[in-house]
């Protein structure tokens, strides 16, 4: 099992290392390559999530560099002097429209394992000249942030690329103060792949493969300690992933929870 897991977070890592390489020297990505070869299962740049007004005067540097699923900074609810923490921060989108919010007295943290993401982050920082905004190293399954000392979690189609969900959502609820909220957009299906399907690496990095049906991601949550767990909305994930024939249906969730206080 030690073997798989870390077979899978090399290929995540490598392929979102390959979307960084990309970058020209301005960061930005052209469309042509921004997730990849286009003939595998990948996730798709998608800045249009986003209410357009939420991304006003950001450079493209960062709104090419949007890789995710949905948009988690709007119904995280956030308020100024908040400490905000995002899984899987990649390019850094989610944590500048959270800095935006929680201000100048809040503060921002993103976690991400692979280097090339969070090179280009910190670059992106200094661009926006945003101080309450710092990028860390690390894996979402074993977190570097203290215990409860965050107020707000949010992550972006990122929870379905672990081989250890319930290690991500037990690390989620410890560095949570009590109180605490989460705020996911993520991919999930109805019903299951099989094992075959779970062993496509290329699918598992794609988004795809290591996304879980939705009442057992939930589960995970709650086994972990989270309550009022609410399934916001989910729509079918086509044009944001492109499964293989023969896989279970695929959609795009975003879902809230509480730590209790």
């Amino acid at each position: 099992m030690t073997d798989q897991r870390s077979a899978i977070h090399n290929a995540v890592r490598d392929h979102y290392a390959g979307i960084a390489r990309q970058a020209d020297p301005e960061l930005k990505l052209s469309a042509a390559s921004c997730c990849g070869d286009s003939s595998a299962a990948s996730c798709s740049c998608n800045s249009t999530v986003y209410d357009p007004a939420l991304l006003q005067n950001l450079p493209a540097s960062v709104t090419d560099l949007s890789l995710g699923c949905g948009d988690p900074v709007t119904i995280a609810a956030l308020r100024p002097g908040e400490t905000v923490l995002d899984l899987g921060s990649g390019g850094g989108i989610d944590c500048f429209l959270a800095a935006r919010q929680v201000g100048p007295q809040g503060r921002v943290i993103g976690v991400d394992m692979t280097p090339e993401m969070l090179e280009r982050a910190e670059a992106n920082r200094i661009r926006l000249g945003m101080a309450n905004v710092e990028f860390r190293r690390g894996q979402i399954e074993a977190l570097p942030v203290e215990n409860a000392t965050v107020d707000v979690i949010m992550s972006n189609c990122v929870i379905n690329l672990s081989p250890d969900k319930a290690a991500v959502f037990r690390e989620a609820f410890r560095v949570l103060k009590p109180g605490g909220r989460i705020a996911i957009s993520d991919i999930v299906t109805v019903g299951d792949f099989s094992a075959e399907q779970r062993a496509q690496l290329d699918q598992w990095a794609g988004c795809v493969t290591g996304a879980i049906d939705v009442g057992d991601y939930t589960d995970l949550m709650r086994s972990a300690g989270f309550v009022e767990i609410t399934v916001v909305d989910k729509a079918d994930a086509d044009a944001i992933v492109t499964p293989a024939p023969g896989t279970p249906r695929i959609l795009s969730a975003r879902i809230t929870a509480r730590k209790p206080a």
